[in-house]
C-alpha cells in the first residue's frame, strides 16, 4: 500500500542548502520513496535555543510503501549520514528531517507521534506544508492549517529564501 507522507526539513549549519539537497536526494533515491513536491526553501529564525544561525527550510511530499516507523528509521538514517550531532535540544544541525503527518493517521509510540506535536505552533513548518497541499487539515482536529496559521504570532521569523520554480521539484534546489 502507499501512504501520502509530509516532512519537515531543517538544517543551520554550514552550507545548508547542500545539506537540504543532500538529504532530499537520498530520499529520493530509496526505492520505497517517492518524492512527490517541495516547497520553496524559507529561512526561520531559531525556535527554542535561540543562540545560533537561522535555518533553512522546506516541506516535502512523499508516497512511500514504507509504514510510518520504517519511514522514521530513514530519516534518522539520512540524518546520522550527513552529520546530525543531538547535544542541544533543538540545537543547531546539519540536518533535521520530521515527519510531520502520516496519511490521515493519528501515531503514538515510545519513538513517533503523529501528526508532530508541536507543528500546529510553527509557521516554520506550516507556511511551506500550506504552500504545497493548501486544503490540508490537520488529522486530530480536522481544523485546516490556514486557520491555524492565522493564530500564530511569530510568522515574521519565516521569510521566503528562495521561490519554486514549479517546473522541476528538484530545480529550485540546483542553482
Amino acid at each position: 500500500m502507499t501512504s501520502t507522507a509530509y516532512l519537515s526539513l531543517g538544517s543551520n549549519l554550514d552550507d545548508r542548502l547542500l545539506y537540504l539537497r543532500e538529504a532530499v536526494q537520498l530520499l529520493h533515491g530509496d526505492q520505497h520513496i517517492e518524492v512527490s513536491d517541495i516547497s520553496s526553501l524559507y529561512e526561520t529564525d531559531p525556535v527554542g535555543y535561540t543562540n545560533q544561525g537561522n535555518f533553512l527550510n522546506i516541506v516535502v511530499e512523499l508516497k512511500t510503501t514504507y509504514t510510518a516507523e520504517q519511514l522514521l528509521s530513514v530519516c534518522q538514517s539520512i540524518e546520522n549520514t550527513l552529520g546530525r550531532k543531538r547535544v542541544i535540544r533543538w540545537g543547531p544541525r546539519t540536518v533535521d528531517l520530521d515527519i510531520l503527518l502520516f496519511n490521515h493517521e493519528n501515531i503514538e509510540t515510545d519513538d513517533l507521534s503523529v501528526p508532530h506535536p508541536r507543528m500546529h505552533e510553527r509557521a516554520f513548518v506550516i507556511i511551506p506544508l500550506v504552500e504545497i497541499e493548501p486544503n490540508i487539515q490537520l488529522p486530530t482536529s480536522g481544523q485546516s492549517f490556514n486557520e491555524i496559521l492565522e493564530r500564530i504570532p511569530d510568522k515574521e521569523g519565516v521569510r521566503l529564501w528562495k521561490r519554486k520554480n514549479g517546473e522541476d521539484v528538484f530545480e529550485h534546489l540546483e542553482s
